[in-house]
C-alpha cells in the first residue's frame, strides 16, 4: 500500500463479484494460506495480522489498508519481527499523535523489557490493536472502532505490563519529539493543502456508489468549514483496457465526483476537473490488471 497523508480511504465498496478481478495470489490470500515459522511471537502476530487484514477487506471494504497489514503478516509469518506503526507514516492531529506517540513508547518499552518472550501471544495482540487502532485513528469517524481498538491495546498493555520485570528506562532513540517540536499547535487543524479524499469506483464504472457518496458528503462539509479557493478532482482508472479508453473513464469518473460536489453546493467555478486515466497507479501493478484501489476519483483542495 502507499500511504497517503491526509486520505479518507473510506468509500471502497467491494463485493464479492468485484473481487473477482483481484489476483487469486494477493497478499490477503497469500496470508490466510501461509504456515507461519519463527518464534511464538512472530507466529502469533501473524495470525493477528491475518484476522486484521482480512475484517479491512471483508468488513470495513480498505483494501489498501488490507494490502499493507497483509504485507506485515507475511513478513511476521516468514520470522520477522515487524515493528509497529510509526507514528510519522500516518496524517494524524495533534492531539492523536501524542496520545498514539506515548501508546507506542509504551509498547516499545515493553518490547525492550523482554515481552515478546514473556508473553508472545498478548505482545502480539497489543502490537495488532495499537496498529489498528492508529489506523482507524488516521480516518476519524468511525468513533465504536477506534474506542474499540484503543481500549484493546490498553487492556492487552496492562496484561502485558503485569507480567513483566521493573522498567527500564526507555532508549532515546524510541522516545518521539514532543508534538510541540513538530510546530505544530494542539488544537490545529490539518492545512487544506494537506487533505485528500478518495471516492472509489465499481469496475468499468463512473456511478458514484453509497460508499462515495458518504465521501462526499465529508468533502462537502470540510469545504463549508474552511477557505477553499480551488477543488481538484482527478479522475484515476486501473491498468486494465487501452490507453486511451481509460483516458475517457478517468475523466467521466471526474466529472461524477465534480456533478456530486455541485449537487451539494459547491460553486463549479471552483472545481478543476483532470483525467490521468492509468498513469498515477495507487497501487503499482502490471498492465492489464483490474485493481480495486486504483479505480478512483481523488480530490484535494487549494
Amino acid at each position: 500500500m502507499i500511504k497517503l497523508r491526509g486520505v479518507v480511504l473510506a468509500g471502497l465498496a467491494l463485493s464479492l463479484a468485484a473481487c473477482s478481478g483481484v489476483s487469486s495470489h494477493s497478499e490477503v490470500e497469500a496470508l490466510n494460506e501461509v504456515q507461519p515459522v519463527g518464534s511464538p511471537f512472530t507466529q502469533s502476530l501473524a495470525a493477528e495480522y491475518r484476522d486484521f487484514a482480512n475484517r479491512e477487506m471483508n468488513d470495513m471494504f480498505d483494501y489498501p489498508d488490507a494490502i499493507h497489514f497483509a504485507r506485515k503478516g507475511l513478513a511476521a509469518a516468514g520470522g520477522d519481527a515487524v515493528m509497529p506503526e510509526p507514528i510519522s507514516d500516518w496524517n494524524l492531529l495533534p492531539r492523536h499523535m501524542e496520545e498514539l506517540s506515548a501508546g507506542r513508547g509504551r509498547l516499545i518499552n515493553a518490547f525492550d523489557r523482554g515481552a515478546r518472550d514473556i508473553a508472545p501471544q498478548l505482545s502480539a495482540v497489543a502490537q495488532a490493536r495499537f496498529d489498528c487502532w492508529i489506523e482507524q485513528q488516521e480516518e476519524n469517524w468511525q468513533e465504536d472502532d477506534i474506542g474499540a481498538c484503543k481500549s484493546q491495546f490498553a487492556e492487552a498493555m496492562a496484561q502485558l505490563e503485569a507480567l513483566l520485570p521493573a522498567p527500564a528506562p526507555m532508549p532515546a532513540e524510541d522516545v518521539m519529539a514532543p508534538v510541540s517540536a513538530l510546530d505544530m499547535g494542539a488544537s490545529d487543524p490539518m492545512a487544506a493543502a494537506d487533505s485528500m479524499y478518495l471516492v472509489f469506483f465499481d469496475f468499468d464504472s463512473s456511478v458514484v456508489n453509497a460508499g462515495g457518496n458518504s465521501v462526499l458528503d465529508a468533502v462537502a462539509a470540510e469545504i463549508s468549514k474552511r477557505s477553499v479557493s480551488m477543488v481538484s478532482v482527478v479522475g484515476h482508472t486501473d491498468s486494465s483496457g487501452s490507453d486511451a479508453y481509460n483516458d475517457k473513464l478517468a475523466m467521466r469518473r471526474g466529472n461524477a465526483v465534480r456533478d456530486a460536489l455541485i449537487k451539494r453546493g459547491i460553486d463549479p467555478a471552483k472545481i478543476n476537473v483532470e483525467g490521468r486515466g492509468e498513469r498515477e497507479l495507487l497501487v503499482k501493478t502490471a498492465d492489464g490488471v483490474r485493481e480495486p484501489a486504483n479505480r478512483r476519483g481523488q480530490i484535494s483542495f487549494q
